[in-house]
């Protein structure tokens, strides 16, 4: 009976998010299809005539899943952020402290609307890009584990900066000032193999290489990098920032001010 009780209560968190962003789809869903749109008509129009293909991949078929994987991190991390965020500015995580319910449960049922989100809008943007431009995928399940995986590393941090963070331009601190860049400086836009030497070395030292070239593997065969361990690096990464989450969540410091 308590395990019955405590996967429902993590089953109403989870519903609980996935109607939270069914109320906002407005402002979660569009903002990253159209943007992608825009990014993949200015980018293939301009460096696409001047850039046809990096090591015989077409630079669109090349750009797609940079811009997937981007959306992907943006929305499982606001997810993540906002809703835990949001929740104990209402003081509405108090309730929820006072459960039957373990840290283990209550984490699972934010990080999965948070994954959620994040594996829908990426797979939306796909759907666009196969109808309009053909784009297709290669290896599907490493597609969908490295969505997967991806979604579990942003929706974890964006829950641990929530934990953090004491009002609503916090959650904005890391995603201005180190994921974007991370992003842009790991490979979206360009081959690591077209930088200078010197610039190359430092990109293998960003997280964010690992991700966006493992998953551009996933869809067009293409890596700069190892994929074996790309994979690793990723997997790694997914279980120390689950990890890390859980346990500040367990710690409830930030929860109990």
């Amino acid at each position: 009976m308590a395990m019955d009780s405590n996967l429902y209560g993590t089953y109403t968190i989870l519903k609980r998010e996935i109607k939270r962003t069914v109320k906002i789809v407005n402002q979660v869903v569009w903002p990253p299809i159209i943007s992608t749109l825009l990014y993949s008509f200015v980018f293939g129009l301009s460096l696409g005539q001047r850039i046809k293909d990096i090591d015989g991949v077409p630079y669109l078929e090349f750009l797609i899943p940079g811009l997937i994987i981007m959306s992907v991190i943006d929305n499982s991390y606001g997810e993540g952020s906002s809703s835990l965020f949001i929740s104990k500015f209402m003081n509405a995580i108090q309730e929820m402290l006072v459960a039957p319910l373990s840290s283990l449960e209550i984490v699972v049922g934010y990080l999965g609307g948070s994954v959620l989100r994040g594996i829908i809008i990426g797979n939306l943007i796909f759907a666009i890009s196969y109808f309009i431009l053909g784009i297709t995928i290669k290896h599907v399940f490493l597609y969908f584990l490295v969505m997967l995986l991806v979604s579990l590393i942003f929706s974890s941090i964006g829950l641990m900066i929530a934990l953090w963070a004491e009002t609503f331009d916090h959650l904005a601190i890391l995603s201005t000032f180190f994921i974007t860049p991370l992003i842009f400086f790991g490979g979206v836009f360009h081959s690591v193999s077209m930088l200078p030497d010197a610039i190359r070395q430092v990109s293998l030292y960003n997280p964010l290489f690992y991700i966006i070239d493992v998953f551009r593997y996933s869809m067009t065969g293409h890596s700069d990098g190892p994929v074996l361990s790309g994979i690793l690096i990723v997997s790694a990464i997914a279980a120390l920032f689950f990890g890390l989450a859980l346990w500040m969540f367990s710690k409830g410091k930030y929860l109990r001010q």
